[in-house]
């Protein structure tokens, strides 16, 4: 029986476990990312360990979230995060250089190569082959220093394309109708791996669009093959070396196959407020809109903005639309400079911010109340852009130029004929923003530059043989890290600072929150299905276990979350019965009256709800590692317990 591309990796990178669909594996990591919003605490996290140097490959650290400077956090953060970048051995990508999917893309991802970043959108590596995933920044900070990163074997979920897109069509709708078919929680426990006669059409790019979103599926990854267009891609790129063929056997196996016909495709949009809200434009009709923000790590490739200068040639956009464009790197950038595309967009109307995420993550242009604001990123979550109220839209860039000239939601079929973007034989480049690390012999010189908001990891101590604990917060279905812990212009300078943060934890859906904690100085979460879905964002396991969170009782877990509550030594359990959620309401006081026995056995947790005088029972979401670590009570202090061993 042959493997697919994904299996393939996994194996030539397997240190621990089998490749059994639900087992853990231990993986060796190649290559790994971060940037300045989860960097801070993954390099404090790096430094507790006492590694010298980094033991990957390649390991770099990115400047793209935190950009908006008010104040002096985030200025000292990235003085931090490069000066910990010389001194131990890591590349150091400077403000402006670009947001690090894109640039990780263009300079430094190699086909068949395994990639982890404290960034949920790190899958964006899928595009050109890469085993490319998100994780938390403690993993990432154990893989750099030469550890292995932990996942559950997934199953592989083979998307066979066929057809062609129809002009005015992009990846964007490719991912919109994936989405609308598995929903958030399809892709859970799955490695996505496209196929089939249409993937030769796209472009890689494309491909890094439909690789990007595929976090919003919940998916472990998403990757396609590397073949002729991966080569002309990492050729123009000056990189041609690094490729190689890859692709799955011809045998290989699949848990689960779809077959989408890109022939058959129309422009679609994600509606308020989840990804998988999916509906054709023409179905949503000519609805009037604010705003149109174009650019993230989605859709902010050269490709895509010459697609939307194309469009805005010659035209002005309506005036009660602001149109705000980020390009995705300084390569970017340069290249619309050059060629003159740049001043089509300036002279449109556009507002070019700069190369970084921006308003994705609610830095910056923030729709103006109950605004309605078609954008090309890849979330939508209630209140991400800043504005509690506004309603986000997700859309290729083709729609979004389209409706930033007439007003209303538009589908861009009706520009009339589409002007193909030819990829370039050679991109422009210019690595002068991105700083090599100092040499091993220089690096005992360097000094480590730490500003006053940076704080201390919080405190973690064993699990105790009971907990006692009321439920201090039930929420729904479907939470993201966005209601836990809060992006956003106001928010995101403390990242390095936990107990500031602990202010806005759940500030989304509850304000009392933290207060509460602070009054009861212990509590439990009770959540609905695909708990912690979203961002990578270590912060939201930090901020609660700081504010005395022990257990998080779920009906299930996104991925990387549940990981991230392991790591901090809050225990994941799930509903063993989820009809027992409904019978815990917020404040019941609740018991694990051996939960220490039950976690080192591996047994059944048993819940004693004292308030309503019944019990349940809920299951660990823990490997037999996971539960030696939150024995321990989380990750640094297993690893310190064990260092040598």
């Amino acid at each position: 029986m042959g493997l697919t591309l994904a299996q393939k990796i996994i194996q030539s990178h397997l240190l621990s476990g089998e490749m059994t669909p639900g087992s853990e594996i231990g993986l060796k990591i190649d290559q790994t990312l971060t940037q300045d919003a989860t960097g801070t605490m993954a390099y404090l996290e790096f430094e507790a360990m006492g590694v010298p140097r980094v033991k990957t490959e390649r390991s770099v650290a990115y400047i793209d979230h935190n950009t908006l400077q008010t104040g002096f956090e985030n200025a000292d953060d990235h003085r931090f995060i490069q000066s910990v970048a010389k001194k131990h051995g890591i590349y150091f990508s400077r403000p402006g250089n670009g947001i690090c999917h894109q640039v990780h893309l263009e300079r430094f991802g190699i086909p068949g190569k395994t990639l982890i970043g404290s960034d949920s959108h790190t899958p964006t590596g899928g595009g050109i082959g890469m085993l490319a995933m998100g994780a938390g920044g403690l993993d990432v900070a154990v893989a750099m220093g030469g550890g292995a990163y932990y996942i559950t074997m997934p199953k592989m979920l083979r998307i066979n394309l066929t057809g062609k897109l129809s002009p005015w069509v992009s990846a964007k709708d490719i991912i919109l109708e994936v989405l609308r078919i598995l929903t958030v929680k399809g892709g859970v426990g799955k490695v996505v791996e496209y196929g089939g006669e249409g993937i030769a059409t796209l472009s890689v790019p494309e491909r890094a669009t439909i690789t990007n979103m595929g976090a919003e599926l919940g998916a472990t990854t998403s990757i396609f093959p590397s073949d002729e267009i991966t080569r002309e891609f990492l050729k123009a790129q000056g990189r041609e070396k690094d490729w190689i063929e890859l692709k799955p056997d011809d045998d290989a196996v699949y848990d689960e196959t779809i077959t989408i016909n890109l022939s058959e495709l129309v422009p679609m949009a994600a509606c308020p407020h989840s990804p998988d809200k999916v509906k054709k434009v023409e179905e949503l009709g000519e609805m009037k809109i604010d705003q149109v923000c174009i650019g993230s790590c989605t859709n902010s490739s050269y490709r895509d903005l010459m697609l939307v200068a194309s469009i805005l040639k010659g035209k002005t956009i309506n005036p009660n639309v602001s149109l705000a464009i980020a390009p995705g790197s300084k390569q970017v950038y340069t290249m619309l400079a050059q060629n003159g595309a740049l001043a089509d967009l300036i002279s449109a109307g556009a507002r070019i911010l700069e190369c970084a995420c921006g308003p994705c993550i609610g830095m910056g242009q923030s729709p103006n109340s109950a605004g309605i604001s078609l954008r090309t990123f890849n979330r939508n979550f209630e209140g991400r852009s800043g504005t509690a109220n506004a309603q986000i839209y997700l859309v290729s860039p083709e729609t979004a130029a389209a409706s930033a000239i007439t007003g209303v939601l538009t589908d861009p079929r009706t520009l009339g004929k589409e002007k193909p973007v030819e990829m370039p034989e050679h991109f422009y480049i210019n690595d002068n923003l991105i700083v090599p690390p100092a040499s091993e012999s220089e690096a005992k010189d360097v000094e480590i530059l730490r500003g006053p908001n940076i704080k201390e990891f919080p405190v973690t101590t064993a699990l105790p043989q009971s907990i006692a604990a009321k439920a201090l917060l039930k929420v729904g279905d479907n939470i993201s890290t966005d209601h836990i812990m809060p992006a956003g212009s106001k928010i995101l300078p403390y990242r390095s600072n936990i107990p500031y943060l602990s202010n806005f934890c759940f500030a989304v859906c509850d304000k009392e929150f933290p207060e509460r904690c602070r009054h009861n100085g212990k509590g439990i979460i009770i959540g609905g299905a695909n708990y912690g879905q979203g961002s990578s964002r270590e912060h939201a396991a930090l901020v609660p276990l700081y504010l005395g969170i022990k257990a998080v009782i779920a009906k299930s877990f996104a991925r990387i979350h549940c990981a991230n509550l392991a790591n901090a030594g809050i225990i994941p359990l799930m509903f063993k019965n989820e009809k027992d959620y409904d019978a815990v309401d917020q404040m019941d006081e609740l018991e694990l009256p051996d939960i220490r026995k039950e976690i080192e056995s591996g047994t059944t947790v048993l819940v004693k709800n004292r308030t309503k005088g019944t019990t349940f029972e809920a299951e660990a979401v823990l490997s037999e590692r996971q539960r030696k670590m939150v024995l321990a009570g989380g990750l640094l202090n297993y690893t310190r317990e064990n260092s040598g061993k």
